[in-house]
């Protein structure tokens, strides 16, 4: 196989990743600014469900493609602040995910290619996933002094993303229980 076809999947794991984050942080933005504790912690966090699903499948290309589009965010304006503290934000969107998911794997004991994975599983696994990016991105924004840095906020952000992800769960399911009943196939629930 040559480099060229190995590498034209990585980037477009990278780019549907990151295309995927970005829409539905501004989808997620726009529609549920009411429950915005604090610029950048929401109670309802749509995204942190589509970073579970993206790096479950794709791993580090997920994780790559989600720093790079927190990078993109952040850089558009969306949280004004200084470069480092960007670029350390936009590193933890990125392996918070992929730290997750070695969690779940390992110590779930799920199989690689989620075919194992049962409903208690998928809620631990949201939970996994939302202690540590709460962890992470409230631990860099009291190290920093940024103001969407304390530990009320920190259950803002942890009750944010494990109920933006088992929405998210929940519309997949939607999602695939309509596309059975449209194909003609027999939708299990």
């Amino acid at each position: 196989m040559h480099l060229r076809e190995q590498f034209i999947p990585v980037l477009m794991e990278i780019f549907i990743s990151a295309l995927l984050y970005v829409v539905f942080f501004y989808f997620n933005d726009y529609t549920t600014q009411q429950f915005e504790a604090a610029k950048g912690v929401n109670w309802i966090f749509i995204p942190a469900g589509i970073r579970i699903f993206l790096t479950l499948i794709f791993g580090f290309t997920a994780g790559l493609g989600l720093a790079i589009a927190s990078l993109t965010i952040n850089l558009l304006g969306y949280y004004p602040l200084d470069l480092i503290s960007i670029l350390v934000i936009s590193a933890i969107c990125g392996l918070a995910p992929l730290l997750g998911k070695y969690v779940v794997l390992k110590h779930l004991k799920v199989n690689p290619d989620l075919s194992n994975i049962t409903g208690q599983q998928l809620l631990a696994t949201i939970i996994i996933y939302a202690l540590l990016s709460s962890t992470l991105h409230q631990l860099w924004f009291n190290f920093r002094g940024i103001e969407s840095g304390s530990s009320s906020l920190f259950l803002a952000m942890l009750v944010g993303d494990v109920i933006g992800s088992v929405l998210f769960v929940g519309l997949i399911k939607v999602g695939i229980f309509g596309f059975k009943k449209l194909s003609g196939h027999q939708p299990s629930v």
